[in-house]
């Protein structure tokens, strides 16, 4: 008995296993982030066949005065006095099999701009790798779809 009950497990782990591993499809990346600090979401949308983000909600969208945050670290000194809130940080990502590759990601934090690429964990989970040169050199965050 002990044996059909081992037996059970393996092939209910195999068939939840195979299930989990479901196709992804061009169109599924997109919808409303969550990043992974809690603190910005971002509208994934596309443009012809690229793939672009924006921050739509900020958790802290003003600073200490009580204005707009701006976009203070960009090294192009007109943008600098641009809204954080409504800045595009995802730029020209295609779809490629199961991962969206060769765009550009954004961080306003510091105002560099990095090579991202994309890929779904799961329906609500997106797996955000920025790097510079090569994808090993980098740091991947995850995100958490809201809409």
């Amino acid at each position: 008995m002990k044996r059909y009950h081992k037996l059970l497990i393996v092939v209910l782990t195999l068939l939840y296993g195979f299930n989990s591993m479901a196709a992804t499809g061009p169109d599924d990346v997109l919808g409303i982030w969550l990043n992974a600090n809690g603190k910005g979401q971002i509208q994934i949308f596309k443009q012809g066949n690229a793939y672009f983000g924006k921050l739509v909600w900020l958790k802290e969208p003003n600073d200490e005065q009580g204005k707009p945050k701006l976009d203070k670290n960009n090294p192009d000194n007109q943008l600098k006095a641009k809204p954080v809130l409504g800045l595009q940080i995802l730029k020209g990502f295609q779809f490629d099999k199961d991962e969206w590759n060769n765009g550009k990601i954004y961080d306003p934090q510091n105002g560099k701009e990095y090579k991202c690429y994309m890929k779904m964990k799961d329906a609500n989970t997106l797996l955000v790798r920025g790097y510079i040169g090569i994808s090993m050199i980098g740091r991947t965050e995850t995100w958490t779809r809201i809409k």
